[in-house]
């Protein structure tokens, strides 16, 4: 059995060290990236420009997202290009039209704002929307967003805590705020 004392230490030498981290990179501004995740089968290029994705007679829950693009610094990226694509209220992509897809460009302050429907689960998915935000030359960050407290959350392998959006009523149904960080 490993001695109680050095096991101690251990443990206040970690806290002491993760305390400290966590210190400057709150002074330097340094930001963990968002993280990564597969862009799905369900992609399609060409989305129009628009703010918002709801549209008559598209099941689901008035949703409202807003937030930030921003550099591992935590300044603002104006102009990134952030499309989005997810399934209506009842599980279902379109994948004939534009239904649910749409891109739209941060704007000074690096703010974006989406008008859109909460997604439904379908097969072993949990509820998510697909994001690629894309900037100049660089490698363009794909990811998804989750819901806190949706079922689904536990079984869906792909549910990273890190990229998960709480909800709030809102005047029309729900909203949410998710900053993407990219890694530059």
């Amino acid at each position: 059995m490993a001695n109680p004392r050095i096991h101690k230490a251990f443990l206040a030498c970690a806290f002491v060290s993760a305390f400290a981290a966590a210190a400057a990179s709150a002074q330097t501004g340094n930001r963990p990236p968002t993280p990564a995740q597969t862009e799905g089968p369900y992609f399609k290029a060409g989305s129009p420009e628009r703010r918002s994705l709801r549209q008559a007679g598209v099941a689901g829950v008035p949703l409202r997202l807003a937030g930030k693009v921003v550099d591992l610094a935590g300044k603002p990226v104006p102009g990134a290009r952030l499309e989005f694509w997810q399934a209506d209220g009842e599980g279902r992509y379109d994948n004939s039209g534009f239904t649910l897809r749409g891109h739209q460009f941060a704007d000074g302050e690096g703010r974006y704002l989406l008008d859109t429907v909460l997604p439904a689960r379908y097969l072993n998915r949990a509820s998510h929307i697909h994001v690629k935000v894309i900037v100049g030359g660089k490698p363009p960050l794909t990811t998804q967003l989750y819901f806190a407290g949706e079922s689904g959350n536990e079984s869906d392998p792909l549910v990273d805590a890190r990229l998960t959006v709480v909800l709030t009523d809102g005047p029309e149904g729900k909203a949410g705020a998710f900053d993407f960080t990219l890694n530059f």
